[in-house]
Formats: structure tokens, sequence, C-alpha cells
């Protein structure tokens, strides 16, 4: 292996371990221990719904990573539920009727939440479809000047309409200039 090999599997492995003690403290940081619950089963109860539960003010955090202050006063809500001898869907159940479902990290799928996300892929189909059938009509062809018209040119000493240049300001019988597509 050359040198330049080893130098970036070290740096890659001290990068590795840097992050893994980042979140390790992070993680310690979010919890007081003092408020863990005494019984190790309810207390990894309340650490997997931690998991599964969004803090309202971080919004992409768990309240088990978040810091914030709402987020240690959910995670009691959650332990005094536990403790109370709620299941964990009745724990779940109490928070979304308190939160809503905002509150999930996992929202359930409804129809509501399905429309929600299938929205944007059905416009963009939609938009493509009609760009698509609109790309395949043929284009409005130019049906050319009317006999009146081709006169009012030839008085003017122009032969051909194509030969007018293209702000000269002659306007042909109904008063727009011709454009030819």
């Amino acid at each position: 292996m050359t040198p330049y090999a080893q130098t970036i599997g070290r740096f890659k492995a001290a990068a590795l371990a840097a992050l893994a003690a980042g979140l390790l403290c992070a993680a310690g940081a979010a919890d007081d221990p003092a408020q863990r619950l005494a019984n190790p089963a309810q207390e990894a109860r309340a650490r997997h719904l931690f998991q599964q539960l969004r803090c309202v003010v971080c919004q992409n955090e768990s309240i088990d990573d978040s810091q914030a202050e709402i987020a240690g006063d959910l995670r009691q809500i959650v332990r005094a539920q536990i403790t109370a001898g709620r299941t964990d869907k009745q724990v779940i159940d109490y928070l979304v009727q308190r939160y809503g479902e905002f509150i999930l990290l996992r929202p359930t799928l409804t129809p509501g939440n399905l429309a929600l996300w299938l929205t944007p892929f059905l416009a963009v189909l939609l938009g493509g479809g009609y760009l698509w059938v609109k790309s395949r009509q043929p284009a409005v062809e130019d049906a050319g000047l009317s006999e009146e018209e081709q006169k009012a040119l030839e008085e003017m000493g122009v032969a051909d309409q194509d030969m007018l240049p293209p702000h000269s300001g002659l306007a042909n019988a109904h008063g727009a200039v011709a454009i030819k597509h």
C-alpha cells in the first residue's frame, strides 16, 4: 500500500471515530440520568418510543436526539404514561391526540397523507402529458393573404409579402402585421 493510501485510510478512520464520539456525546447529553425510569424494561420501552416521536421544535429530530426543552417535556410525558401502565399504542395515541400526527416521525398511511405525497408526482405527470399531447398536434398553417390584402400590397408597390421589412409599419388590411410561422 502506498503512503498516500495509508494516510487516506488513517484520515477516514479518524473521521469515523470523531463522528461516533460526537453522536455518543449528543445522545448522552439529550437525557438527564435522574429522569430515567428505575425499571430497565420500562426505560427501554420509553427509549424505543422516543425514537418514533418528532421534536415539535427541531422537526426532523426525534425527542431522544433533541436538546430542546419541549423534547425534554415530551420525554417526561412518555415516561409518566409508561409508569401509569399505558401500552406503547396508548402513549402514541395520547401524543397524537394532543399534538397531531405531525409528532410521528413515520406518519400513518391515510388517504389524506397519500394524497399529500402523491400530488406533486401527479402534477408532474399531468403537466408532462399535456405538453406531450400539445407537441403531437400539428402546427397552425399560414393561410396566406386574402385577395383584398394582396391587392393592397400590390397598390403599395410591394409584390411579395415576405419582402416587407419586419417593422416597416405596413400593415395588412385588418391592421396587424402578418407573421409567417
